[in-house]
């Protein structure tokens, strides 16, 4: 049974902590911006003794441990998002208790390498957690068909969310919020949609149902075969439906990609899948060896569906997904779309 943490109501309080970096003061006033946004939504922001410190880490294991700790554990707070993601929330994981951090469910929000920390806590305790936009995404519009986060927690126990593939991402570079701290649009200048390329393929519908569970590839290849990666436990005691496995790299080369997808096949991350989601990225590629390539290669003779570039990770815009939502996804010529039930 997957747990779902309440729904945010006006007046509740959004933690903010930084697990992995930091924000250098040169970004405050974004900052700033972002923190504003969720209190316009009638939420209460308490901001981490690390948020506003720079570098890689924004501070000792130790520090970092009871930062995020002190917030997921407070019953006052009803959600955590970081700033942003980084490089080394993984020295995390062999100190945090994360049966407290699941006592009393809180929404854990993020993605990149805040995913490190989200899918360990939905596979070891059974609670659900949000991959989607983090604190300095936020201010950006979400375009249709796509939800917000600050939906997503607010949806009511049993709530299904409804996405689609976005029409447009983004090609270019992104907007300098270091110059223009109060941007709040992606410039989506090139043409959207999801491409199958598994053994069936391109023009096989696709409907496949099971629970999600994913994350930030170069991060959470680092999971498998340990405590913090048992997607084959999870899979038994809380997915009899199956698993819809969503993987985004943030700027892997397509070589890399399909050594960390086959290591990830190697230690049985698709054997319960009924379908693989496959995020878009920016990675280095070549004509000979495309990341629709890499996926192919390494997880097309599964034998279920496999979709490339699809709206979660590193280009926006961002599909909210639910780690542990039961999942459909549904594909064809008439578009793309992913429904979640919360429950």
């Amino acid at each position: 049974m997957i747990r779902y943490p309440q729904p945010l109501v006006g007046g509740d309080v959004v933690g903010v902590a930084a697990p992995s970096s930091g924000v250098a003061e040169a970004l405050g006033a974004r900052l700033d911006v972002a923190e504003q946004h969720v209190r316009d939504h009638g939420l209460v922001v308490r901001e981490g003794p690390l948020v506003r410190r720079g570098g890689i880490v924004s501070g000792t294991v130790r520090q970092r441990v009871d930062e995020l700790t002190g917030l997921m554990t407070d019953p006052a707070v009803r959600a955590v998002v970081p700033p942003w993601g980084g490089e080394l929330a993984l020295d995390l994981l062999g100190h945090l208790d994360l049966d407290a951090l699941g006592a009393d469910p809180t929404w854990l929000v993020g993605f990149s390498d805040i995913s490190t920390l989200l899918l360990p806590l939905t596979l070891r305790t059974g609670v659900a957690t949000l991959h989607g936009q983090n604190l300095m995404d936020t201010p950006y519009r979400v375009p249709a068909p796509m939800v917000h986060w600050l939906d997503v927690v607010r949806a009511a126990p049993g709530a299904t969310v409804v996405q689609g593939a976005a029409r447009r991402y983004r090609g270019g570079p992104f907007a300098d919020y270091a110059t223009d701290p109060g941007v709040d649009e992606y410039v989506l200048d090139a043409p959207g949609g999801w491409t199958r390329v598994d053994a069936a393929g391109p023009d096989a519908p696709v409907h496949a149902t099971g629970r999600l569970v994913g994350g930030c590839l170069e991060t959470v290849a680092h999971l498998a075969g340990t405590p913090f990666g048992d997607v084959d436990a999870f899979a038994r005691e809380h997915a009899p439906e199956g698993l819809v496995v969503y993987l985004e790299s943030a700027e892997s080369g397509s070589a890399d990609v399909t050594r960390r997808l086959l290591g990830l096949r190697y230690a049985g991350w698709f054997d319960h899948a009924t379908a693989v989601l496959i995020g878009r990225t920016t990675g280095r590629e070549t004509p000979e060896w495309t990341h629709h390539h890499a996926a192919r290669h390494a997880l097309g003779d599964l034998g279920i569906p496999v979709l490339v570039d699809v709206d979660c990770g590193h280009v926006p815009p961002h599909l909210a997904l639910v780690n542990g939502a039961l999942a459909t996804v549904d594909h064809g010529p008439d578009g793309s779309t992913i429904t979640q039930v919360l429950a």
